[in-house]
């Protein structure tokens, strides 16, 4: 286990992604860039190249030390306020794409919102099942309420060696605000905040 962690994991790395949008359409907006962070922890599948079972526990109880250790990565590498999340799972090819969900449930939730101040609204999600140097989209909504269409994002990940066919890559991602140049409607952060 990885016991420099505290996590009840095999650990092989983590993997920290920084995306600065400046413009978009050729311009900028009042709102500044937008910072969008990606934290992936590659570990060992307790359950890769087993036989199939009902009990995924092991990676449910364990996903809460990952989600901490996320949430807490994810802050200090975006430096600020936190308007957006998301998160996703890559499953190697001798393990489950239910393996995968069983590592995003709540018990992942809470603590990665915890560790950049938390946040009201459903954490969007994607798992998949593949092979090595795969990219996967993680979805972003903002933080305290879904239906908010400004903040509908998805920051990119891929790590060339993962995952190996027994390992999982899970993935908590944040942003600092919506996207830039944001003008198709619906909701808005403001009416969000307002109605508290």
């Amino acid at each position: 286990m990885s016991d420099e962690l505290g996590l009840d994991v095999d650990v092989r790395k983590i993997v920290t992604f920084i995306e600065e949008v400046h413009t978009e359409g050729g311009r900028g907006d009042e709102g500044g860039p937008l910072k969008k962070v990606a934290v992936a922890v590659v570990f060992k599948n307790p359950y890769a190249d087993k036989p199939f079972t009902e009990d995924l526990s092991e990676l449910v109880k364990a996903s809460a030390g990952l989600g901490k250790l996320i949430g807490e990565r994810a802050s200090e590498a975006i430096g600020g306020e936190v308007e957006s999340h998301g998160k996703a799972v890559v499953v190697g090819t001798a393990g489950e794409q239910e393996h995968g969900n069983a590592a995003k449930t709540t018990e992942f939730g809470n603590p990665f919102r915890e560790g950049f101040g938390g946040g009201k609204a459903w954490l969007p999600s994607t798992t998949k099942r593949c092979g090595p140097g795969a990219t996967v989209d993680v979805p972003l909504c903002y933080k305290d309420e879904i239906w908010v269409r400004s903040h509908y994002d998805t920051i990119t990940v891929q790590i060339e060696d993962a995952p190996a066919p027994d390992e999982i890559v899970l993935i908590g991602a944040v942003a600092s605000r919506g996207r830039l140049n944001a003008r198709v409607g619906g909701k808005t952060k403001e009416e969000v905040e307002q109605r508290g």
